[in-house]
């Protein structure tokens, strides 16, 4: 092993579990992390949920206790950004000292909230929800009798609303699209999502987008695309993520929504490597290039081109696995669903327990539902073992999902 060393662009999750993976297989060289954030490595999914909702603090999300980081001996670099990537040098230029040289460099510095282009879209009380700063600059504006509106009914927009009607505010959700998670899940599911939160006195409001926000005497107002004023005291926008590719691009690596990448990790430069929501790769499961935003894949593919830098044989495809805490459903997605596939409902979609599978052929390719736990975890293996299925077995609640 002759990398001497490794430079992390990111402290996130995927940087994190990058640095601890570098270690654990025994890499005694330098391992720089670059983080522009404040915080050692942490988990964000809970800051839509339990840190918003003042249920736990901050400092649960962190994923590695401050002295096992320590014990890791990394040179961490807070509130640093990388500003260019000097590849015949082997030279990260940064925002504070020295630039820094590598053998190997792992970016890893995932996304930013997309914001929206209307004017009025720069004032305080519309915010985004993407950091702790975030979260806490948010969960401020959160009291009950307030009236939340949120921009973008995906994941995390109904997240927050679910949060949101928790803690007694008045909430409407505005999203673009004919339905709700539309590039995600199916119309059945969109549908339950809809009946959802609509039966814990959300406002929801499809097939449109928001033109203008200004300030009231009494708060702002949101004017909707279709001329519908919503006053509100608060605005989410929540209207999915960027890719942070721009380190990439000005050096020159193939980037296309992200920094292009193999299954072993790897850029089109060799020994610079990305992982997390900045990678895009071929991804089987989907047969196509894709980034992928989840909790799973950060982790993974951190440890995958921590270990593909080592010079470690890794091949990055593991099975897509969302999920999502809304009010008291657990709803989760393994597979890619797309429209080709043959919808099989097991269970009533009425409740708020059943599964819904996604066929090719006779094999089950993506399956997702809300309070399932048990049957997904038999649908993981029928996917993962591209296992031959009677459809009317699949749907029947009778048969156990184990005798399949």
């Amino acid at each position: 092993m002759n990398t001497e060393t490794i430079v992390i662009v990111g402290a996130g999750q995927a940087g994190g579990w990058a640095a601890q993976t570098l270690r654990s297989e025994g890499f005694k060289g330098k391992i720089v992390l670059i983080g522009d954030e404040p915080h050692r490595p942490y988990e964000r999914p809970p800051l839509s949920k339990a840190v918003l909702a003042g249920d736990a603090h901050a400092d649960t999300t962190s994923l590695v206790k401050p002295e096992a980081f320590d014990l890791l001996d990394i040179d961490w670099r807070p509130k640093v950004t990388a500003t260019r990537i000097d590849r015949p040098a082997r030279l990260l230029h940064l925002t504070q000292g020295e630039p820094v040289s590598y053998d190997k460099l792992i970016l890893c510095n995932g996304g930013r909230a997309r914001r929206l282009d209307v004017p009025g879209a720069d004032l305080q009380c519309v915010h985004i929800l993407r950091s702790i700063e975030d979260a806490a600059a948010l969960g401020a504006a959160l009291s009950a009798g307030k009236h939340l509106l949120i921009v973008g009914g995906g994941w995390i927009g109904l997240e927050v609303a679910a949060t949101a009607r928790k803690k007694g505010m008045q909430v409407t959700v505005v999203e673009a699209l004919p339905r709700l998670c539309e590039r995600t899940v199916p119309p059945l599911i969109s549908d339950y999502l809809l009946r959802l939160h609509r039966s814990h006195g959300v406002e929801v409001v499809l097939g449109t987008g928001v033109q203008q926000f200004a300030r009231t005497p009494g708060g702002m107002c949101a004017t909707l695309g279709d001329g519908r004023e919503i006053a509100c005291d608060a605005v989410l926008v929540g209207i999915g993520l960027v890719a942070n590719d721009e380190l990439a691009r000005e050096a020159g690596l193939a980037c296309e929504g992200g920094v292009m990448v193999d299954a072993q990790c790897r850029s089109s430069d060799a020994d610079i490597l990305a992982a997390g929501d900045v990678a895009a790769w071929h991804c089987e499961w989907a047969g196509r290039r894709m980034r992928l935003e989840s909790w799973q894949n950060a982790q993974e593919q951190g440890i995958a081109a921590a270990r593909a830098a080592l010079g470690i044989e890794v091949n990055h495809q593991p099975l897509p696995w969302f999920w999502s805490d809304q009010y008291d459903i657990n709803l989760q997605i393994f597979g890619m669903p797309a429209p080709s596939h043959r919808v099989v409902v097991r269970g009533d979609p009425d409740t708020h327990s059943f599964v819904v599978f996604f066929l090719d052929e006779d094999k089950v390719v993506a399956a997702l539902g809300p309070n399932s736990a048990k049957d997904l975890r038999f649908a993981r293996r029928l996917i993962e073992r591209r296992t031959s299925v009677d459809p009317e077995r699949l749907a029947d609640i009778h048969v156990p999902l184990a005798k399949l």
